[in-house]
């Protein structure tokens, strides 16, 4: 694929990277390798992008997929988040809630200790959390969450849609990223129930990984032009696609300056110029 000539800084807040030794890679999702996705990104004209494992197999956890991760960012232009899990069922009905009360945490699922870890660990930046594919951190390790207060990329969609990120996380003082507008794959409600929660939550963002709707990115930006951040979906997504459809929208050069790298790096400082 041709190399994009756009002029603007790009930087990526929704990556995935597997490790490459073949007994560790994802059970699902595009296979890449480190050397593949630095490639797709450089053609992209993207600088830096945020990664983070992809699915593991139930009752695994994420430790040893985390450290990997962070293992092969170095030397090269990607910032590691650290993937998380826990004992909870993503929903806000009464019956999932009587059965989180009586959930408890198992070896595999992320604790409170293991976000301090993280947290104070240099070589992770954030957090990723799909609570469709790896239920809910507990209150207390939510609790510790917000007490490091580092950005959280959130997997949305119908297992958990925007009222529902609302309801566990967005009363919390962590920066929410939420991933494709939270609508993912192609859910045109929930990307405008996203859209409208920017207007009473503001520590909530929106990526833009995974949105083909030209009128929903055009509207967040247009409403909400510091909280729309880019992001690619690469590997499942060539980052070329993502860039050139926010290249297409009819909005300025100054909101795709902000969604390309100046919202990115007020959330993710190591998205920054001059940070490496």
């Amino acid at each position: 694929m041709l190399e994009l000539n756009h002029g603007f800084r790009v930087v990526d807040v929704h990556a995935r990277l597997d490790p490459t030794d073949e007994a560790e890679v994802a059970s699902r999702g595009r296979e890449t390798t480190p050397e593949v996705l630095e490639r797709e990104l450089r053609q992209a004209g993207v600088v830096r992008a945020v990664v983070s494992p992809g699915e593991r197999p139930a009752g695994e956890g994420y430790l040893q997929a985390n450290n990997a991760v962070a293992r092969l960012s170095v030397d090269r232009p990607f910032l590691a988040f650290a993937r998380i899990n826990g004992p909870w069922e993503p929903a806000s009905a009464v019956l999932s809630r009587l059965r989180n009360l009586a959930s408890s945490r198992e070896r595999s699922h992320t604790s409170p200790e293991d976000i301090e870890q993280y947290a104070y660990d240099d070589r992770f930046h954030g957090f990723t959390l799909a609570p469709g594919a790896d239920g809910m951190p507990d209150s207390e390790t939510v609790a510790v969450l917000e007490d490091v207060g580092l950005p959280l990329v959130v997997h949305g969609g119908r297992s958990f849609p925007p009222d529902t990120v609302a309801e566990t996380l967005l009363n919390r003082e962590i920066p929410v990223i939420l991933a494709g507008f939270g609508g993912h794959p192609l859910d045109r409600d929930l990307m405008a129930d996203a859209i409208d929660l920017l207007d009473r939550y503001d520590r909530l963002y929106l990526d833009t990984a995974g949105v083909r709707f030209r009128s929903a990115l055009e509207r967040a930006l247009l409403e909400h032009p510091d909280r729309v951040l880019f992001g690619s979906g690469a590997p499942e997504v060539h980052p070329n696609v993502g860039v050139s459809e926010i290249l297409t929208l009819d909005v300025s050069e100054d909101a795709m300056r902000r969604a390309f790298s100046a919202n990115p790096s007020r959330v993710v400082p190591g998205l920054s110029p001059g940070e490496s």
